[in-house]
């Protein structure tokens, strides 16, 4: 039988990771089998940048905090290899990250995640991926923040439409030229009352 000892290890390790995902807006669980050393320390290195929390777990405290946070439904794909991330602001990125390295090796799955305390779909993780990072997001639509859900939900379509992350970078890339071209043009009014003035004086 396992010793008290490791009974209050393991009991610490469920109220940590537990408190972890209560702490955080989503997460994702993973099959990080198919990933090599290299690849793995690549993957990690990006989402710490990312602010995200990423760490294997045995299936056992993962099954036990996540029934303590009163995450339901993740049971199924508690099996073979398995690591959580987790993020405390940012929606997306963990799915994002995540996804792409998914789609990159064969073996490297995502299995289950989560939003707001809810076990979501593959095809929603499917869905975050392809959203724009948070800082674009936050950027891009900053101008919405006050209006109605409805309006903060069409800016974000909007963003989609026009190719996400690369294109809207592009577009922010445009506007300082834009606007030294805009106050060139300004430049000779700002310049008029001066020269009407020189014909006043040679009036007199």
């Amino acid at each position: 039988m396992p010793s008290t000892v490791v009974l209050e290890k393991k009991k610490a390790q469920v109220e940590a990771l537990a408190e972890r995902i209560k702490g955080s807006v989503a997460g994702v669980v993973v099959d990080y089998k198919g990933i090599n050393v290299e690849d793995d320390t690549k993957l990690r290195k990006e989402l710490r940048e990312a602010g995200v929390e990423y760490t294997v777990v045995k299936n056992s405290i993962l099954k036990r905090a996540a029934d303590a946070a009163g995450l339901e439904g993740m049971d199924p794909v508690l099996e073979g290899t398995t690591a959580i991330a987790t993020s405390a602001e940012d929606y997306v990125a963990s799915a994002r990250i995540l996804q792409k390295y998914a789609d990159a090796h064969d073996f490297f799955n995502v299995k289950s995640g989560y939003l707001d305390g809810e076990v979501i779909e593959l095809s929603k993780i499917e869905a975050l991926a392809k959203l724009p990072s948070r800082e674009v997001l936050l950027a891009t639509v900053c101008s919405v923040f006050n209006a109605p859900i409805a309006a903060f939900a069409r800016a974000v379509q909007a963003i989609v439409d026009k190719g996400g992350v690369e294109a809207c970078e592009s577009e922010k890339a445009e506007e300082p030229a834009a606007e030294e071209a805009a106050a060139e043009t300004e430049a000779p009014a700002e310049d008029a009352p001066a020269a009407d003035a020189s014909e006043d004086k040679s009036a007199e």
